[in-house]
């Protein structure tokens, strides 16, 4: 069996799990207690924010642990929702974002705000033009990820930003698709707030972070959550403290092997694309021309529906598009919004590659397309 479905997850990476093992056992203190035992596992999880903070390039004061990008992209519209403060009632969001930040912000939408979708182009980018006309004075947040979790595109974030900003909007960006796949640092983005997954980068599941610019101190809106006041009250509840020391390792490690791991990663991408064109006419790569994070290949394919090329290449894991639509009926609504064919979605799939990643896998899933295509086209 051959894995090429890195941007749904990844495995823990080994040094990963060695770290993680300790707090599971005799290290198993909780990081609210005041004896050896808690001051041990407190210490863990202050190193492992440090060690993230480090690799995303802010300060530690500035990360607050959460279960994932998911729920803190929920923390933040909650956040707005309860704040009855807040005067601006209008959110924009882009028409292609993660389902996590699509459906908080129509629950929104059917509690008083304006929901506002941001069109995309053909090439799977954010309209600059149309953004600066749909975001005004009555806007309160703007939500774009750093790059799309279907078809890879980078988002011109720092531009949707100057946006937010000089009309008094606050600006996030979910950037759980962006960590390790292309060059990132929060120095040189001007988001309020960023969205984050472990699960991503070779950590554990069920462990990510929020940024907030400035610390807690600058939380725009209602704390959502109540309890034990962990993380400077904005995210209560006993911590995880082998999920997070993962998580910092997985940071450190990805962080000090950036450049050989992006250079892997844009090798194989490139690798599949120029043999794919080479043996078959029967595809179109989406977003070609565009900046794309590393590692995602989002192939359309001129054939009966994907589901029938992913029952042919059973040994090969590859999805129809994200983790999170894989299992619906639904279609795309990434695909669908930067193409006019209906049948595009359908006809759809995502490759990703990760660092276990290697030319005869790529290779392979070539050839075993190729004579799919060919099988089912017949």
């Amino acid at each position: 069996m051959i894995y090429l479905d890195y941007s749904a997850t990844t495995p823990c990476a080994p040094q990963v799990m060695a770290a993680m093992i300790p707090y599971f056992q005799d290290r198993f203190g909780n990081p609210s207690s005041s004896h050896a035992y808690g001051r041990e596992a407190r210490a863990a999880v202050e190193k492992a924010r440090e060690q993230f903070a480090e690799f995303i390039g802010c300060s530690p004061h500035e990360i607050i642990f959460t279960s994932g990008a998911t729920e803190s992209n929920n923390l933040i519209f909650l956040s707005l929702l309860l704040d009855t403060n807040e005067k601006r009632r209008k959110i924009a969001v882009s028409e292609i974002e993660h389902k996590s930040v699509l459906l908080p912000a129509k629950n929104l939408a059917k509690r008083g705000f304006e929901l506002i979708l941001l069109p995309v182009t053909a090439n799977g980018v954010v309209d600059i033009d149309a953004a600066r006309d749909l975001i005004t004075e009555d806007t309160a947040l703007v939500s774009v990820h750093t790059a799309n979790n279907e078809i890879g595109t980078i988002q011109p974030i720092n531009e949707l930003a100057e946006i937010a900003h000089r009309v008094g909007a606050k600006f996030h960006t979910d950037a759980a698709q962006a960590l390790g796949k292309m060059p990132f640092n929060l120095q040189n983005l001007d988001s309020d707030l960023a969205s984050f997954s472990s699960h991503k980068i070779y950590g554990p599941k069920g462990i990510g972070a929020l940024y907030i610019r400035g610390g807690n101190s600058n939380w725009p809106w209602e704390y959502p959550l109540f309890g034990g006041g962990q993380e400077s009250g904005i995210r209560p509840g006993t911590h995880n403290v082998p999920a997070i020391v993962g998580f910092g390792e997985a940071s450190h490690i990805i962080s000090h092997n950036r450049d050989h791991f992006l250079s892997r990663l844009l090798s194989y991408t490139q690798s599949f694309e120029d043999m794919l064109t080479t043996k078959s006419s029967n595809y179109i790569i989406h977003c070609q021309n565009s900046s794309r994070i590393f590692g995602i290949s989002s192939i359309y394919l001129d054939c009966p529906k994907a589901d029938l090329i992913l029952e042919s290449i059973a040994d090969i894991a590859v999805s129809k598009s994200s983790a999170c639509n894989s299992s619906s009926l639904q279609k795309s609504h990434v695909i669908q919004a930067i193409s006019s064919d209906p049948t595009m979605s359908d006809r759809t799939i995502r490759v990703s590659f990760g660092f276990d990643s290697d030319e005869s896998s790529v290779s392979k899933l070539v050839n075993t397309l190729v004579n799919a295509i060919q099988v089912i086209s017949k």
